[in-house]
């Protein structure tokens, strides 16, 4: 239904713009936000509203608890960059490339130690 997907539309930027604004005024505060698991609730409700698959819910969060771990170096060498006193796009290429990397090593890994994504 297009309502609903407005519904989605809106929710989820609101999330995200209010990152940003909270950012803005405080970088812990807007950490905070940002580190909650929004997206990953949203999606979950958004998933199961749609289908009423708990066992699709349940895989996905499976998954995005795996992918976690792939998205934690950009989160440690963007900073690390930024402090070294390199320039921001440079730093975030960097810090998105390395990330990329782990993420298609980890879904190389994953089957080959019985991981399921």
């Amino acid at each position: 239904m297009p309502w609903q997907f407005i519904l989605k539309v809106a929710l989820t930027t609101s999330v995200i713009i209010g990152v940003s604004e909270l950012s803005k005024r405080s970088s812990s505060w807007g950490a905070l936000l940002a580190s909650l698991p929004l997206t990953s609730l949203l999606a979950f409700v958004w998933l199961y509203t749609d289908t009423g698959d708990t066992q699709q819910v349940a895989r996905l969060a499976r998954s995005i608890f795996w992918l976690v771990i792939a998205s934690l170096p950009l989160l440690a060498i963007l900073p690390a960059l930024l402090d070294a006193g390199w320039q921001f796009w440079p730093s975030l290429l960097v810090s998105c490339l390395v990330t990329v990397g782990v993420y298609f090593a980890l879904f190389w890994l994953s089957p080959r130690i019985g991981i399921q994504l």
